[in-house]
């Protein structure tokens, strides 16, 4: 909570400034200082750098006011600003210094004083120091300030792209369930014309289950693939009303990957293309399995059927492929970047393979 508190008081833009402002003053004052003590001075100066130091900070207080009004002026008046402004109050503070000389260091020299009004001599006695060191503070100040100016637009355009990506995260999401509800109410209107009435109350039934774990569910959270396979059992629950022992169902998973975290219904769609294209299109129906393991901290999940495979022009027209792999393929690239994998092959043996790779992430590791 500390550690918090105190990246939170540095990333205030009021305390940065007055850390920098009180710590440049205060190097320029040390540094000051050890040019006294090398000389073998420094007790006679004792009073006066302090306060020397403290009107120094005063008068370059100051302009940071002015910067500030004159901040969406043209960058010509902006310039004439800083230079007279500069040299305006660098003026100010060496006749202070001197006559803080004459004072607190060696008053016995007081008549030697000259008069605030010969600028000649001030002039002549170092003031373009004084000058460039208000200088250097502006350029200080305009070099922070526009830094600052670069993280807030950096930190914009971040927040920008994220709320675009969950935009574009829950777009992809909410497409899962007209899908998929299409679908269903297809078959169950289907159910209804052939007299089959009990089947088709039961497939309601289901579906009401269904949906309303899909509504509960947040689009953007991520769940436990075994949470996942437990909603998979949902809808799979509806497709067994129409397919019966048509439709078979495997799962296995070594025990880490249980825990790994995925989007919400991710899989949902890609066994429904397989029910529609394999299940569907076979008398005898067939099986579909998923399986995963954790290897090298990546999530290695598998989706299989053993139905008729790919068509050999698939990849010529994968971008319509339809719901189930474009939308699963587009919300792992929005999520994970170039740090997954989807792909989609024949089987040897017949039918389709779906592998995904993402990174081995639980709700410890998330954190």
């Amino acid at each position: 909570m500390r550690l918090m508190d105190t990246k939170r008081l540095f990333d205030n833009r009021e305390f940065q400034f007055w850390l920098l402002h009180i710590g440049g003053w205060t190097a320029w004052a040390l540094t000051y200082l050890a040019q006294l003590v090398y000389i073998g001075i420094f007790e006679r100066y004792v009073l006066w750098l302090p306060v020397v130091t403290l009107v120094g900070a005063v008068l370059s207080l100051s302009l940071r006011y002015i910067y500030r009004g004159s901040w969406h002026w043209p960058l010509w008046a902006r310039a004439m600003t800083v230079v007279v402004s500069s040299m305006v109050l660098a003026a100010i503070w060496w006749v202070i210094r001197n006559k803080l000389y004459y004072i607190m260091v060696a008053p016995e020299k007081a008549h030697k004083s000259p008069p605030i009004t010969d600028i000649y001599t001030y002039f002549s006695s170092g003031v373009g120091v004084a000058f460039a060191l208000m200088i250097c503070w502006s350029a200080a100040y305009f070099a922070i300030k526009y830094y600052q100016q670069m993280l807030a637009e950096r930190e914009r355009a971040l927040k920008a792209d994220s709320m675009a990506q969950s935009a574009q995260l829950k777009m992809l999401r909410y497409q899962l369930n007209p899908h998929f509800l299409f679908n269903t109410l297809n078959a169950i209107s289907t159910l209804v014309l052939l007299k089959e009435n009990d089947t088709a109350n039961t497939m309601v039934t289901r579906l009401s289950s269904f949906l309303r774990y899909s509504l509960d569910s947040d689009p953007m959270a991520r769940v436990t693939l075994s949470q996942e396979v437990d909603a998979l059992q949902l809808y799979l629950d509806i497709e067994k009303v129409r397919f019966e022992e048509r439709l078979r169902f495997e799962v296995e998973m070594d025990e880490a990957s249980r825990s790994g975290l995925i989007p919400s219904l991710l899989l949902q769609p890609l066994v429904e293309n397989s029910i529609k294209y394999a299940i569907s299109a076979n008398e005898d129906g067939g099986t579909i399995g998923v399986s995963a393991k954790v290897f090298a901290d990546e999530l290695l999940i598998e989706l299989t059927d053993d139905g008729p495979g790919l068509p050999e022009n698939y990849h010529l027209r994968v971008s319509s492929s339809g719901v189930g792999i474009s939308n699963t393929r587009d919300r792992l690239r929005e999520l994970f970047g170039k740090n997954q994998s989807f792909q989609v092959a024949n089987r040897k043996s017949g039918g389709v393979r779906i592998s995904i790779r993402i990174p081995y992430q639980t709700e410890q590791t998330s954190l």
